[in-house]
């Protein structure tokens, strides 16, 4: 599969060959909806917490003798009928990390990059550099690349692209991301991805195996 190759004024300077196996793999929308479901509950911290009848200060004394005063037996003001009593049947910390294969991770990426390249929303430039970090100047760059639309940058490395990064944090709609850390919510939040020739190897090595 043949892709265009852009300069950051969006004029095309080239082509070049992207990976079938990777860009126009076997679109599984299941599969990707798995991952995307694995990835948002593992994101969770399931620190929510109630305390029960046994947590809640207070209660140590019976509130009342247990016969003789024609009201119903009651052995603390601290049970879960009680105003400021613990509660019953509520949220308590716990993981909800899901298990996925790695195989079944990397299907799921080749899947969302082939939809992506299906939609021609991957978009390759030569070189992604600025002179200085710039907020206008990676903002001009983004216009001519992808107009209006939401943009994942994917850069190779972080040394090199430091002003990219800088640049890139004030613009709405728009995020940074290690080509290594490639994952299923960012592929599919965003409209395009974006980035530079060099980025390809990274995910080459990664999604090829």
């Amino acid at each position: 599969m043949l892709a265009d190759v852009y300069n950051l004024s969006g004029q095309k300077v080239g082509q070049v060959e992207l990976p079938d196996q990777i860009f126009n793999a076997p679109i599984n929308v299941s599969l990707m909806h798995q991952a995307y479901v694995r990835q948002m509950a593992n994101a969770r911290l399931g620190t929510h917490d109630t305390k029960t009848r046994h947590e809640v200060s207070g209660g140590g004394r019976k509130p009342w003798r247990q016969k003789g005063t024609g009201r119903a037996r009651q052995g603390s003001i601290r049970a879960a009928q009680w105003k400021g009593g613990g509660r019953v049947h509520t949220p308590h910390p716990h993981k909800y990390t899901l298990a996925m294969p790695r195989k079944m991770r990397r299907a799921a990426l080749r899947s969302a990059l082939s939809v992506k390249a299906a939609e021609q929303a991957i978009v390759l430039v030569d070189e992604l550099a600025l002179p200085e970090p710039r907020t206008r100047l990676m903002a001009q760059a983004l216009n001519a690349l992808v107009g209006d639309a939401s943009a994942l940058i994917l850069l190779p490395q972080k040394a090199s692209y430091e002003n990219v990064i800088l640049s890139t944090r004030n613009l709405p709609e728009t995020k940074t991301l290690l080509a290594s850390y490639l994952n299923i919510r960012d592929l599919l939040t965003f409209d395009k991805v974006v980035m530079p020739v060099a980025a390809l190897d990274v995910i080459t090595s990664y999604l090829g195996r």
